[in-house]
């Protein structure tokens, strides 16, 4: 039931998120509190600005609330807000005026919007959008609803809105660091936070501000995370042959292996899928057209002098 699954919202985002409590358990709050009738039942149930590194899990979170909220990761709508740089892009978010050009098609927002009411409406790289763009969105968050060039009400009421911006990305950059211990990582995250959202003020207005429901800065990832992250990764992808009746493992050597290769400080976590697919993915490919790998077998990736194997042997029936 619904119930179950707000109260239990942490752990369901927890499956598909990596550590980022604090982001998940901010998210969390605001959705329930939405849902039990204690915020104003205009405005849309939930809206966040996510700010932090690259490639630590700001749009799966997104995707992960989809999903757990709406049944389905596809009732995601993501907008790339460098698109709307120009003056003339709220016309594209809303629609054209009458007679002009695209009319027709609708606004890419309010479109979207009132084909998925029920959705997350994830909006890329905010603070490049244009500063009308902003009294567009404001009005969302402040009415929970809009109206496009046909003059049609769109209804923003069962949405829950996801900014992410790089602003601070830079202030994060010069932040590298290794922790300690416990306490000294919560002081740097700390002062990191401070940091972003003192450029946080320099770049959005106070009333924009001001209409946010919680604005999250995520960590960085450390090595357990991205272990996790591989298994999370790993486990599609032994359900995947499954399918195949083919019963894959990873060492936990493989597993290191896949982290100390895939990782890269200034990306986070998604080289880690492209290493996974090179080493892994590939490799099995072959192996499994080559017919080398049958069905009914069990197959270790492991590693033996620095490179990965993998060995296959008769699945123990």
């Amino acid at each position: 039931t619904e119930t179950e699954r707000l109260l239990k919202l942490e752990e369901i985002l927890h499956s598909r998120v990596v550590g980022q409590d604090e982001a998940v358990k901010a998210v969390a709050k605001a959705v329930r509190r939405a849902r039990a009738g204690l915020k104003d039942p205009k405005r849309p149930i939930g809206s966040f600005i996510f700010l932090g590194p690259t490639g630590v899990g700001k749009t799966e979170l997104a995707r992960a609330l989809a999903e757990a909220m709406f049944g389905d990761e596809d009732a995601l709508i993501r907008i790339d807000m460098s698109e709307y740089m120009e003056k003339h892009s709220t016309s594209r978010l809303i629609g054209s005026p009458p007679g002009y050009v695209g009319y027709e098609e609708g606004g890419q927002l309010t479109e979207k919007v009132r084909r998925k009411p029920y959705s997350v409406v994830l909006l890329d790289e905010m603070e490049k959008a244009h500063p009308d763009v902003f009294n567009i969105l404001l009005q969302v968050l402040e009415d929970g609803r809009l109206t496009d060039s046909k003059g049609r009400t769109v209804d923003f009421r069962n949405t829950i809105i996801i900014m992410t911006s790089n602003v601070g990305a830079d202030a994060l950059k010069r932040n590298k660091y290794v922790g300690f211990n416990i306490q000294d990582e919560d002081q740097k995250y700390k002062d990191m936070k401070g940091k972003v959202m003192d450029e946080l003020k320099k770049a959005f207005r106070p009333e924009f501000l001001n209409r946010i429901d919680e604005i999250i800065v995520f960590h960085s990832l450390e090595k357990q995370h991205l272990k996790e992250i591989v298994k999370l990764m790993a486990e599609q992808l032994v359900k995947r042959l499954k399918e195949q009746d083919i019963d894959l493992e990873l060492t936990d050597a493989a597993i290191e292996k896949i982290v100390s290769e895939g990782y890269d400080p200034e990306y986070g976590a998604r080289p880690l899928r492209r290493a996974l697919q090179k080493h892994v993915e590939d490799r099995l490919s072959e192996e499994l057209l080559k017919g080398t790998i049958a069905k009914g077998q069990k197959v270790v990736v492991d590693v033996k002098d620095g490179e990965f194997v993998v060995l296959s042997e008769q699945a123990v029936m």
